[in-house]
């Protein structure tokens, strides 16, 4: 649901837990200040400032960091989608929010890459084409033209997007994971190109001359960047795909197994076992939902087509962004 709010004075309002979703914002006028928690500092933002809470977790917005909250459930509680709360009058604070509940059983992956709190200020370069979808959203929302909700939800999700790239395009520097790898050329090409053909035999050889880089240099650099060895980013996210499939389509084992370029249904069930932490079959009756395995000890030590799976699979890659879709909340 997406929502405007309009202040006047000084307040300070408490949000509850977002259920695991994406809160994203904008300050079409005023200015405050934003905690989360357990973030670490407060965040001061001005008119024209965007903001993603990517944590889920209860926040605060204020004027005023010395005053007792009030809850934000009784000030939202008669808001309905595409409409604007006012409170103290209105008048001196204007804000755009959504909320987003990323859908599939790993979205979490991409939350867990993000901080507790996104802060994309005014000034950033290439925020132009923010400040159109904020802009769109908050005329939409005063005028409820007909048509409105349509074009506020679309919007709110040009504003999510375009926000996520301005802070990849600022932060990319030092970032670790396959969101960051997206920002690299090379590396992105490289994620691409395995995305692109899941069952293809991919090796370390291959990539390296795809995107001009000898294999020992890209194998470096792609750890350096994704934070994991390129065999093991490729099992991972095979084995995400074949979560959705057997959660999903109602597929056998033995056809999914194929698909993502196993040779042997018990190579398949080993490695979905080892990473997802239950059987196929376990997964697909719903038995036991979870995302890749973080505890699973790398293989990077060793060279990654050595992996014990290398004469019975061939290797696939992680996901991007748009795997996972999204709904919006109040």
């Amino acid at each position: 649901m997406s929502a405007g709010f309009d202040a006047g004075g000084a307040w300070s309002v408490q949000f509850p837990d977002q259920q695991k979703g994406i809160k994203c914002g904008a300050v079409v006028a005023g200015r405050c200040w934003l905690s989360v928690e357990d973030a670490p500092e407060a965040v001061y933002l001005d008119t024209g400032d965007c903001f993603l809470l990517p944590s889920g977790r209860p926040f605060r917005l204020e004027t005023d960091q010395g005053l007792s909250p009030v809850d934000a459930n009784e000030i939202f509680i008669d808001a309905r989608n595409g409409g604007i709360v006012s409170y103290n009058g209105g008048g001196e604070f204007f804000l755009v929010s959504s909320r987003f509940a990323l859908m599939g059983n790993h979205a979490d992956i991409l939350l867990r890459m993000l901080p507790a709190i996104v802060h994309i200020q005014s000034d950033a370069d290439q925020a132009a084409t923010l400040r159109w979808s904020v802009e769109r959203m908050m005329h939409e929302l005063r005028d409820q033209n007909p048509g409105s909700i349509l074009i506020i939800e679309h919007a709110a999700h040009m504003m999510l997007v375009q926000a996520l790239r301005l802070y990849l395009a600022k932060g990319s520097n030092g970032g670790v994971g396959w969101l960051f790898a997206l920002a690299d050329k090379q590396m992105g090409s490289a994620i691409k190109a395995m995305h692109s053909d899941p069952a293809h035999g991919w090796t370390l050889q291959e990539l390296g001359e795809h995107v001009g880089m000898s294999r020992s240099t890209f194998a470096l650099r792609f750890k350096e960047i994704v934070g994991t060895t390129p065999m093991d980013y490729l099992t991972r996210w095979r084995m995400m795909m074949a979560g959705d499939k057997l959660a999903s389509s109602g597929e056998p084992v033995s056809s999914i197994a194929l698909s993502l370029g196993y040779e042997s249904e018990s190579a398949f069930s080993t490695a979905f076992k080892r990473v997802m932490g239950c059987s196929p079959r376990q997964y697909g009756r719903g038995l036991i939902r979870t995302s890749p395995s973080t505890n699973e000890k790398e293989r990077s030590d060793s060279d990654p087509n050595d992996s014990p799976l290398r004469t019975d699979v061939a290797h696939s890659g992680i996901g991007e962004l748009n795997r996972s879709t999204s709904k919006h909340f109040a």
